[in-house]
């Protein structure tokens, strides 16, 4: 099990030079990006960066959320509430009423699915031969299947698989 804490992120400007995505965990492969997992502030309205053979789910983890509008895409983003989309469809945030920040999990198209679930309390079991990425955002007590880690918040435990 890995253990990530702010000191592991990295900052980055957008391209747009609009903000800032925090890259929390980065995989690659001889292809390009497998996986990434990074949040950022959305404080405007304004166009996504486009992530070709990318599936994305973002989660609204602070804020009041924002609607996202793409070709023939009408998502809302609600606080906790997952939201999945294609990262190459041109996408925009919308209805931006107040700063949210969003948690982002990307996954190339290929790979298992990525799949975000909102847990408020209990212990998760590591699928067989798969990953588990857990992002605590209060500090308290991580459970993955019978591992136990103490955790601060905003810090993420991963379970490698794949």
């Amino acid at each position: 099990m890995i253990h990530l804490t702010r000191a592991d992120y990295r900052v980055m400007p957008w391209a747009n030079g609009k903000g800032q995505t925090v890259e929390m965990l980065r995989e690659d492969g001889p292809e390009g990006m497998r996986l990434r997992l990074s949040m950022a502030a959305v404080v405007e309205p304004g166009a996504f960066s486009i992530f070709p053979g990318i599936e994305r789910v973002l989660t609204v983890i602070d804020g009041p959320g924002f609607d996202l509008h793409g070709d023939g895409l009408l998502l809302r983003c609600d606080p906790l509430l997952p939201v999945a989309f294609p990262g190459d469809v041109p996408i925009r945030a919308e209805r931006v009423s107040a700063p949210s920040m969003d948690f982002n999990v990307m996954v190339a198209r290929g790979l298992p699915a990525p799949q975000v679930q909102v847990l408020r309390q209990g212990k998760v079991a590591a699928p067989q031969g798969g990953r588990v990425c857990l992002l605590a955002l209060d500090s308290g007590d991580l459970w993955i299947s019978d591992a136990e880690l103490r955790v601060p918040g905003l810090s993420i435990a991963v379970q490698l698989g794949f």
